[in-house]
C-alpha cells in the first residue's frame, strides 16, 4: 500500500507539474495585464512604450516620405530644387509634376478606400473623434495605412504636412497597446494623447510642444496624472528622434530680436492679419471639400487620381508648393523672396493644401499653416520695415511670429503655438511679441468663428467636441424618480445614545432631524457621531449634531442632485417645492437604480426594434441593463444647418439596427425623445448604438445629399 500510494502521489505530482507547465504562462500573462491596467507604474511603462513606438514611427515615416519623394521626383525634397533640371525626368521636363500626383493617387486612393477610410484627410480630427466619442479606440491597421498613404501622397506632390499623419500613427499605436492590455477608457485616452505627443516631439525635435499638443488639442485635459505620463512619452520619442536625425531643429532659422517698443503694436497688427489668414484657410479647405463632393461622380478610390491632375497643373505653375515645403519656408524667413512672390506662395499654399485634402489625399494641415504664416508674416514684416527701417527688425522676424500666429488662428491652440516656435528658434528675445501676436490671433479667431480647422470637420459630421457633454439620461430623470421612502426621523432633542442606536439600525448612513413642528433641520451621519465621541461630547442632542445640508426638491434633475450628493457623505432629504415637508430620501444607490431602470427600458426598446426613441415599457428587474450593453457605445452628436435629419422626425430616420436615442437637448433643455419629435438645427442627441455601427451614425447625421449624388 505504501508503495502504491507513493506511485499515485508520483503520478499526481507529474500531472500537476504538467498542468502547471501548460497554464502557468497564461496566469502570469493575466497578472501582468492586470498590473498594467490598474497600477500607476503600469501606466508609466505603457506611456514609455508608446513614446518609443511613436518616436520609431516618426523616424520610419520620415524615411518613407524621403524614399517616395526620391522615387517620384528624383530629389529628396522637390520643393528645394526650385526650377532646376530634374535629372532622370529631363526627358519630360517640368510636365512630370502633372503626372506624378495622378500616379500617386492611383496608389494611395485604393489603399485608403479598401483598408482604412479614416486614414483619409489630415488625421488629427479622427484622433479627437476617437478620444471624445470612441473611448480612445483606433483600429491598429490605421497606423500602417496612414503611414503608407500619407508618404505616397506627400512624395507624389501632395501639398500637406507630415505632422498630422504622425499624430494619427502615434495615437493608433497608443490605442492598440491599450486595447491589447484592456485598459479602462480613461487610461486608453491618455495613451492616445501619449502617442500624439510622441509623434510631434520626434518630428519637430520639440518635446515640450509635443506635450502641450497632446494635452491641449487631443486630450483637452491638464490634470497632473495625464501631464506626467504624456511628458514621459514625449521625452522618450524625442530621444529616438534626435538619435536618428540629430539634435538640431529641422528648420534652420536666423536669430532675430525686438528692435524697439514701437514693434509691439506692429506685432499686434500681425496677429489680427494672421487670424484672418487662418480663418480663410479653414473656409477654403472645407469649401473645396464641398465643391469636390458635388462635382465628383466616380468611385471614391479613383478620386485622388482624377483630382491629382488639377494638383499637378498647380504644381507646374508653382513647383515650390510640392510636398511639405520646408525649403521655401526657410527661404522666405531668410529674405530670399520678394513680397509679391510671398503673397503668391501664400495663396498657392492655401489652394494646394485644400485641393490635396479635397480630392481625398492624406496629410496634415499643421505644416501648411506654418508655411502660410511664414509667407504672410514675412510680407507684412517687409512692409513695416520699409516704413520704419530704423525701428523694426528684419522681415524674417515677423515671419517667425506669423508661423505661430496663423496656426493659432486656425487651430486655436495658443500654448502649443507659442512653444513650438520657441523650441524651433531657441530665441527667448522674440517670446513677448510671439505671445502677444498668438494671443490676439487666437482671440480674434474665436470671436469670428466657433470652429477650428480640426473641430469643423467633426461638427460637419454632427460631433461637437468643444461644446462639452450633450443631453443624457440624468437630465431627463427627476429626483422624484429616484427617491426612496424617508427614514424614520430623529427628534431634535434625541440624546446621543438614541441617535447611535437608530443609526446603527438604519439601512442608510444618515437620518433626518426634525423639530417639534415636523420641519427639516438637518441630517445626522456617522461622521458627526464619530467627531462627538472623539471630543467626549456625550451630552449632545440630535439637533446639535445635525448638519444643515440643503434639501433637494422633487422636480430637480438627477444631474443636479448627483452634484449635491457628491458633496455629502450620506443621502439627502427631498422636499416639495411648495412646502418644507420631507417627502423622500435620495442616495447614490437610488440614483444608480433609477438610471439603470431608464437605461434598461431604452435597451429593451432598441432590441425589440421599436423605433429609435427611448421606450417606457417596464423591465421588472433591470439589474443587468449595464451588463447587456457590452458591444454598445454612447455617442453625442449635434445637428448642423445642413444635417440630413433637420426637418425630419426621429422615427423617419433610418437608424442602424438596435439603436436607441437616449436623450436630446434643445437650447440646453433636456427633452424626452419620441418618434414624432421633429428635429431642428442645433439639437444635440445622445445615441446608444452597437459599436460595429458607430461610424454609420456620422454618415446618417452628416450633410444632406441629393439622391442624384449617390453612385451605385
Amino acid at each position: 500500500m505504501p508503495a502504491a500510494e507513493g506511485n499515485r502521489a508520483s503520478r499526481r505530482g507529474r500531472m500537476m507539474r504538467r498542468w502547471q507547465g501548460i497554464h502557468l504562462p497564461e496566469r502570469r500573462g493575466t497578472r501582468l495585464r492586470d498590473w498594467l491596467r490598474a497600477s500607476p507604474t503600469g501606466l508609466v511603462l505603457m506611456a514609455l512604450a508608446v513614446g518609443a513606438g511613436a518616436g520609431g514611427g516618426a523616424v520610419a515615416f520620415r524615411y518613407l516620405i524621403l524614399g517616395f519623394t526620391k522615387l517620384f521626383s528624383g530629389y529628396g525634397d522637390y520643393s528645394s530644387a526650385g526650377r532646376a533640371p530634374f535629372g532622370f525626368y529631363h526627358s519630360i521636363g517640368f510636365w512630370f509634376v502633372v503626372l506624378v500626383p495622378v500616379v500617386g493617387g492611383l496608389l494611395y486612393g485604393p489603399l485608403i478606400y479598401v483598408f482604412a477610410r479614416e486614414a483619409r484627410g489630415h488625421g488629427v480630427p479622427e484622433v479627437m473623434y476617437a478620444v471624445s466619442e470612441r473611448g480612445g479606440r483606433i483600429r491598429p491597421r490605421v497606423a500602417v495605412v496612414k503611414s503608407v498613404a500619407s508618404a505616397l501622397c506627400i512624395g507624389s506632390g501632395g501639398s500637406v504636412g507630415r505632422e498630422g499623419p504622425i499624430v494619427q500613427i502615434g495615437s493608433a499605436l497608443g490605442s492598440s497597446l491599450g486595447q491589447i492590455t484592456r485598459v479602462p477608457e480613461s487610461r486608453l485616452r491618455i495613451l492616445v494623447a501619449c502617442g500624439a505627443a510622441g509623434g510631434i516631439s520626434a518630428t519637430f525635435n520639440a518635446p515640450i510642444a509635443g506635450v502641450f499638443f497632446g494635452l491641449e488639442l487631443i486630450l483637452r485635459d491638464f490634470e497632473a496624472d495625464s501631464f506626467g505620463v504624456v511628458v514621459l512619452s514625449s521625452f522618450v520619442a524625442d530621444i529616438i528622434g534626435r538619435a536618428a536625425f540629430g539634435s538640431n531643429p529641422f528648420l534652420h532659422l536666423p536669430d532675430f530680436q525686438l528692435r524697439s517698443p514701437v514693434e509691439y503694436p506692429l506685432y499686434a497688427g500681425l496677429g489680427l492679419v494672421a487670424a484672418l489668414v487662418g480663418l480663410a484657410f479653414i473656409r477654403v479647405l472645407y469649401g473645396s471639400e464641398d465643391l469636390a463632393d458635388r462635382l465628383w461622380r466616380g468611385p471614391e478610390w479613383l478620386r485622388p487620381a482624377a483630382g491629382g491632375l488639377l494638383l499637378g497643373l498647380l504644381l507646374l505653375a508653382v513647383p515650390e508648393l510640392y510636398g511639405v515645403g520646408y525649403p521655401p519656408l526657410e527661404n522666405a524667413i531668410h529674405g530670399n523672396y520678394v513680397v509679391w512672390f510671398l503673397l503668391i506662395l501664400l495663396a498657392g499654399k492655401i489652394l494646394a493644401t485644400s485641393l490635396t485634402i479635397a480630392i481625398g489625399g492624406s496629410g496634415g494641415v499643421f505644416a501648411p499653416s506654418l508655411f502660410m504664416g511664414a509667407m504672410i508674416g514675412t510680407a507684412y514684416g517687409a512692409g513695416v520695415h520699409h516704413l520704419l527701417p530704423g525701428q523694426t527688425a528684419a522681415a524674417g522676424a515677423y515671419g517667425l511670429v506669423g508661423m505661430g500666429a496663423v496656426f493659432a488662428g486656425a487651430a486655436r491652440a495658443p500654448i502649443t503655438a507659442v512653444i513650438i516656435i520657441f523650441e524651433l528658434t531657441g530665441n527667448y528675445r522674440i517670446i513677448l511679441p510671439l505671445m502677444f501676436a498668438i494671443a490676439l490671433a487666437a482671440g480674434v479667431s474665436s470671436l469670428l468663428s466657433r470652429d477650428t480647422i480640426y473641430t469643423l470637420k467633426l461638427r460637419r459630421r454632427g460631433i461637437d467636441v468643444m461644446r462639452g457633454r450633450g443631453a443624457n439620461l440624468m437630465r431627463l430623470l427627476r429626483v422624484a424618480d429616484a427617491m426612496e421612502p424617508v427614514p424614520a426621523s430623529l427628534a431634535q432633542d434625541a440624546p446621543l445614545d438614541e441617535v447611535i442606536n437608530r443609526l446603527t439600525e438604519s439601512p442608510t448612513d444618515g437620518l433626518p432631524v426634525v423639530d417639534e413642528n415636523g420641519e427639516y433641520r438637518g441630517t445626522v451621519t456617522s461622521r458627526q457621531i464619530e467627531e462627538a465621541l472623539r471630543d467626549n461630547a456625550l451630552d449632545v442632542e440630535a439637533g446639535d449634531l445635525a448638519e444643515e445640508t440643503p434639501p433637494l426638491e422633487t422636480t430637480q434633475t438627477l444631474e443636479d442632485a448627483l452634484a449635491a450628493l457628491l458633496r455629502v457623505h450620506s443621502g439627502l432629504p427631498v422636499v416639495t417645492a411648495e412646502h418644507a415637508e420631507v417627502v423622500g430620501w435620495l442616495t447614490r444607490y437610488g440614483v444608480l437604480r433609477a438610471y439603470n431602470a431608464k437605461l434598461g427600458r431604452s435597451v429593451e426598446g432598441a432590441e425589440r426594434g421599436q423605433g429609435s426613441a427611448s421606450r417606457s415599457e417596464g423591465l421588472g428587474r433591470v439589474g443587468s441593463a449595464l451588463g447587456r450593453l457590452r458591444g454598445y457605445r454612447v455617442i453625442n452628436v449635434e445637428l448642423g444647418k445642413g444635417s440630413a435629419p433637420v426637418g425630419r422626425t426621429l422615427g423617419d430616420l433610418d437608424w442602424p439596427a438596435s439603436t436607441a436615442v437616449l436623450a436630446l437637448s434643445r437650447h440646453d433643455e433636456a427633452i424626452e425623445p419620441a418618434d414624432d419629435f421633429e428635429l431642428e438645427s442645433g439639437d444635440r442627441l445622445t445615441v446608444l448604438v452597437p459599436a460595429a455601427s458607430a461610424d454609420e451614425i456620422a454618415d446618417l447625421i452628416g450633410p444632406r445629399r441629393d439622391p442624384s449624388d449617390d453612385v451605385s
